[in-house]
């Protein structure tokens, strides 16, 4: 199943420059850092005014994004970086399954000033499929690990 129109995933580039490994930048018009909990299943958010441009930088979690009255998990996690970028209007929330706290970064793209009702939680008109939540992180999972193991690091 491909991603819901105007949700995007974009995995970055990196140079290495000596012991450090740079990252391209995402043009942004706020830098924030965000926490997801351990151990978190967060309520639906609906930003009306903003796009999130979100990068791991440490742990995993799942972005969970509603259309069509479908849910979407679309697994992120610091062993493979990539943006997920969600337009405004989209309904959207995280999972978090680990013992340990998610740092991302949101390079947020302004559309015009924020609201308060852009941070408020909107509870979910139906529960999550938490298996199907796992299964999607554990796929990625996988997939860094052979990527890591590929790379002989």
């Amino acid at each position: 199943m491909g991603l819901i129109k105007g949700v995007t995933l974009q995995a970055i580039e990196s140079i290495q420059g000596g012991m450090a490994e740079f990252y391209t930048p995402q043009s942004s018009d706020e830098t924030m850092v965000v926490k997801v909990p351990a151990n978190t299943i967060d309520d639906l958010f609906v930003h009306k005014h903003q796009t999130d441009q979100l990068l791991v930088v440490k742990g995993s979690f799942v972005l969970v994004v509603l259309y069509n009255k479908q849910y979407q998990y679309i697994p992120l996690s610091e062993d493979f970086p990539q943006v997920a970028t969600i337009p405004k209007g989209i309904l959207h929330g995280a999972i978090n399954f680990k013992d340990r706290d998610c740092l991302l970064v949101n390079a947020v793209l302004r559309h015009g000033e924020a609201k308060p009702k852009d941070y408020q939680p909107m509870a979910r008109p139906f529960p999550y499929d938490l298996d199907r939540a796992k299964s999607s992180l554990r796929n990625l999972e996988i997939v860094a690990t052979n990527l890591i193991a590929g790379a002989g690091i």
